[in-house]
C-alpha cells in the first residue's frame, strides 16, 4: 500500500516537534540564548517562511514560557506549512499540502538553521525530545451512526461497551465527548507510539478525529541533525503502515 496516492486525504495536520534542555534559575525554565536565537534563525529561514508573526504568548514573561511557541514564520500569510518558535521548542506544521518528501526536506532545513543560528550549539544545544505528529478526520453524523461499530470496522479500533449501560437507562448510545488513547512501546525508532480517538469538527461539520504520533524523550533522543533525520525516517515508516492498516476497507475507498 505504500504506492496508495490517495486524492481525498483525511489529513488534518501533520506535526513535527523538537526540544531541547533548558536551564533552571531559581526554579524557572529559561533559554538564555533564546533572544538572540529569534533573530538568527529567522535571517537563515526567512527565504521560505519570510512573514514573521509575534503570538499573543511573546508578551508574556520569561518565566511563563518554557516550551510555549511565541512566534511563526511563513511563505505569507495564512499560508502552510509553518514553523513555530518558542524557548526551548520548535516546530514545522503542515496541512493539506502535505507530502512526506517535502516535509522531510523542511524538517533537515530548519534543524540545520536551528544548530547553525543557536550560540555555541555544540554546548548549549542538548535535544531531549522528537515528535512526529498527524492529525487525521472523516466526517461523522454522531446521530445517526454508531461511532463504537465505526470505530471497530472502519478503523481496527473496537471499544466494547456493554449494551446494559444504556437500555432502559435513558442514556443514548451517542457519546458527548469522545477521548480514548492508547501507547505502546517503540523500538524502531525507539520510544514510544500512540494513537487517540477523538470527537470533534472538520470544515464546521462533526468528525471523528484520530492522532497518530511518536515521540522520542530523554537519554533516547539522538544528539545530531543527521540522527535524528534517520529516527525521523522509522518514525514516519512506522506511521505510515499504521495508517493503511487503520483504514483498509471502506475508508481506504472513501479516500482514494
Amino acid at each position: 500500500m505504500t504506492d496508495i496516492v490517495l486524492k481525498n486525504k483525511p489529513l488534518v495536520e501533520a506535526i513535527f516537534e523538537l526540544r531541547w534542555n533548558l536551564e533552571n534559575r531559581e526554579g524557572t525554565e529559561v533559554d538564555p540564548q533564546y533572544k538572540l536565537l529569534v533573530g538568527r534563525i529567522f535571517d537563515r529561514i526567512s527565504g521560505d517562511y519570510p512573514d514573521h508573526v509575534s503570538l499573543p504568548a511573546a508578551t508574556m514573561p520569561d518565566e511563563f514560557v518554557a516550551y510555549v511557541v511565541q512566534h511563526q514564520f511563513r511563505s505569507h500569510d495564512t499560508v502552510w506549512p509553518l514553523v513555530q518558535l518558542g524557548p526551548g521548542v520548535i516546530t514545522l506544521n503542515e496541512t493539506q499540502t502535505y507530502v512526506w518528501s517535502d516535509f522531510r526536506e523542511r524538517i533537515e532545513k530548519l534543524l540545520k538553521a536551528l544548530i547553525e543560528s543557536y550560540p555555541d550549539a555544540d554546548k548549549g544545544l542538548r535535544f531531549n525530545r522528537i515528535l512526529l505528529r498527524y492529525i487525521d478526520a472523516v466526517d461523522f453524523d454522531y446521530e445517526r451512526e454508531d461511532v463504537f461499530a465505526f470505530l471497530l470496522s472502519h478503523l481496527k479500533a473496537g471499544v466494547d461497551l456493554h449494551e446494559g449501560l444504556f437500555e432502559g437507562t435513558g442514556v443514548p448510545k451517542s457519546p458527548i465527548v469522545i477521548n480514548m488513547g492508547f501507547s505502546f512501546p517503540s523500538t524502531k525508532p525507539k520510544g514510544a507510539a500512540s494513537l487517540r480517538f477523538f470527537k470533534g469538527e472538520r470544515d464546521n461539520e462533526p468528525a471523528l478525529l484520530w492522532e497518530t504520533h511518536i515521540q522520542t524523550s530523554g537519554d533516547d533522543v539522538p544528539a545530531g541533525w543527521e540522527s535524528i533525520l534517520t529516527w525521523l525516517d522509522e518514525a514516519h515508516k512506522l506511521t505510515h503502515e499504521w495508517f493503511f492498516k487503520m483504514i483498509d476497507g471502506p475508508l481506504l475507498e472513501k479516500f482514494k
